[in-house]
């Protein structure tokens, strides 16, 4: 019994240590594992060698992204395709930190210029009830009339004449945008279509008591101080800091030419009124836009800005 006794004993030593050996083989290779995984984690991390799962396909990009990247390509069919399949994402604004600015589908065909998306876009219900505004509260017809796209604007005036004279958080329409950038035929365009005639759209202010006028003037856009001058903009008109356009002429030329554009109109207008009395009849409009496209009232030659 005694023998036996240290058999047993023996056995159980044994496998005591056999599960001991077993347990330190077993978290030997659970360590070497998480080892191996950490590592390989550092180098992926370093090396950039396994992509981020939200580029691992292109199914997997997000709507409102392949949405936007299909406008800047100018795919209308493309765009058409993924609102119908995402109708909620009609205006889909851009929310991204550095120049997003909540502009919608609209805001970023009609700044590039694609025609047929921003018809697409009117089409499908975008500007209904009332048009589109970004964090600055432009409409997409400012950033076309700032680009100087000519169709895009033609276009958005025949959709909707309201939106030429709305105005921006700083006081800005269209006509001051592309009047700014030197867009002389857009500035055509919108006085043609404005709603209560140009010399009334001439008047609009922004928040500092800039006119038309004083963008056209502080930039040096010769053509279009006699577009404004033409369609009736108030020469004389001040701003809130009591400076008039001519104040700030971009350069000398920009302001001689200005005030020989004044000093003609000023002929007209007295010629007008010395004939209307004449006839014994009220004095007419001397000035006028030709058509919406060609000024023919002043016929002055430009004066090279940098001569």
């Amino acid at each position: 019994m005694r023998v036996k006794g240290e058999h047993s004993e023996l056995a159980d030593q044994r496998g005591i240590a056999k599960r001991g050996v077993n347990d330190r083989d077993h978290l030997s290779c659970s360590t070497t594992f998480i080892n191996h995984i950490n590592h390989a984690s550092h180098i992926s991390s370093n090396n950039n060698l396994i992509p981020e799962v939200s580029v691992l396909s292109n199914n997997m990009i997000d709507p409102s992204i392949r949405l936007r990247r299909a406008i800047h390509a100018n795919d209308a069919l493309l765009v058409r395709r993924i609102l119908r399949s995402h109708p909620h994402l009609l205006h889909n604004p851009d929310h991204s930190p550095l120049d997003g600015n909540a502009n919608s589908n609209l805001h970023l065909a009609a700044s590039l210029g694609h025609l047929s998306i921003c018809k697409l876009l009117v089409e499908l219900g975008h500007e209904d009830p009332t048009p589109a505004l970004n964090d600055l509260h432009q409409t997409a017809m400012m950033l076309a009339a700032a680009a100087g796209h000519t169709e895009v604007v033609h276009f958005l005036c025949e959709s909707d004449l309201s939106s030429i004279l709305r105005q921006d958080a700083r006081g800005r329409d269209a006509i001051m945008e592309a009047s700014l950038a030197g867009h002389d035929t857009v500035v055509q365009i919108l006085l043609t279509y404005a709603p209560g005639g140009a010399a009334a759209a001439l008047a609009n202010a922004d928040a500092d008591g800039n006119t038309a006028l004083h963008f056209a003037s502080s930039n040096g856009n010769l053509l279009v101080l006699r577009t404004l001058l033409a369609a009736g903009a108030d020469a004389s008109r001040k701003n809130a800091w009591n400076w008039t356009a001519e104040a700030y002429s971009a350069t000398v030329a920009a302001e001689v030419y200005l005030k020989t554009l004044v000093a003609e109109m000023e002929r007209r207008k007295q010629a007008g009124r010395e004939e209307a009395a004449a006839k014994g009849g009220g004095a007419g409009a001397v000035v006028r836009l030709v058509d919406g496209v060609n000024i023919t009232a002043l016929n002055l030659d430009i004066v090279d800005s940098e001569s």
